[in-house]
């Protein structure tokens, strides 16, 4: 069993309570009683204050969750493990499940589904210094998963029709736009990203339009350019969009492959 198979779920409160609790004691140990992680390559890192940190699962502070991480002694910018159900996890473990039904896209709806999101976005791929890493997701984020062979591969999250843009100018989506996909480098070249495009799209079909938000990556030029190629029906239905996404915030991604824009960088 894994951490997304265990019942019950834990609540945001809960989980960071628990967290709390666990970082308490460790503070009140005296020398020598701390306890060891295993890692997968079978050494041993011992757990101190210095080497274990907070993170906060949302980007909103919306419910406040703050998860704790365990770092080797010599890099504290790399993630060993994450404190969950009362014990540590490898990272590794996190993103795998035992349920054999947990296959394909499944929509996120438990903490710990949530925790696996933000473990995918944050902290598992290391994207090229030209690409821009994800910020962490909102709370009320619409995301999915994807598992493949028991474990999560990739994810993809939408800004949902009507939903706020940011917390400050009141502005929402005018139309439910693709936020951020990501597959991991090991499962990469399978498909996997066109499956994710063709399940968003095919999950409004009383939309006339929908979006991709602007940026596009490479990555996602070259998804679009294979889904529109397959499925000319959307080819007038799908836009990279600006938020709030009006139509002056809309461009027309198969018109703009057509013109070659993408590949000058435009």
């Amino acid at each position: 069993m894994y951490p997304v198979d265990l019942l019950p779920d834990v609540d945001y409160t809960d989980q960071t309570c628990a967290s709390e609790q666990y970082l308490s004691s460790l503070e009140a140990r005296t020398h020598g009683g701390n306890e060891w992680f295993q890692t997968s390559g079978h050494s041993k890192v011992e757990v101190t204050q210095s080497n274990v940190s907070r993170l906060q699962l949302f980007g909103d502070d919306q419910p406040d969750c703050r998860l704790l991480v365990l770092h080797p002694p010599d890099d504290l910018t790399q993630v060993l493990a994450l404190y969950l159900h009362g014990k540590w996890w490898s990272v590794d473990d996190v993103l795998r499940t035992s349920n054999k039904s947990r296959t394909g896209l499944v929509l996120v709806q438990s903490v710990m589904e949530r925790v696996i999101l933000f473990l995918l976005n944050q902290l598992v791929e290391k994207l090229p210094e030209e690409e821009t890493l994800f910020r962490p997701h909102t709370r009320t984020e619409h995301g999915k998963l994807l598992w493949r062979d028991g474990e999560a591969v990739g994810f993809y999250t939408v800004k949902q029709k009507g939903s706020l843009c940011d917390g400050w100018t009141g502005q929402g989506y005018l139309l439910p736009v693709l936020d951020t996909v990501l597959v991991r480098g090991c499962q990469r070249r399978h498909g996997l990203g066109l499956q994710m495009l063709e399940d968003f799209c095919s999950s409004f079909p009383g939309e006339e339009v929908l979006g991709i938000s602007s940026p596009l990556s490479p990555g996602m030029v070259a998804v679009c350019r294979r889904f529109l190629q397959q499925q000319e029906k959307h080819r007038e239905h799908l836009y990279e969009v600006e938020a709030p996404g009006g139509w002056a915030q809309r461009r027309n991604i198969w018109l703009n492959i057509q013109l070659g824009r993408y590949s000058h960088g435009v």
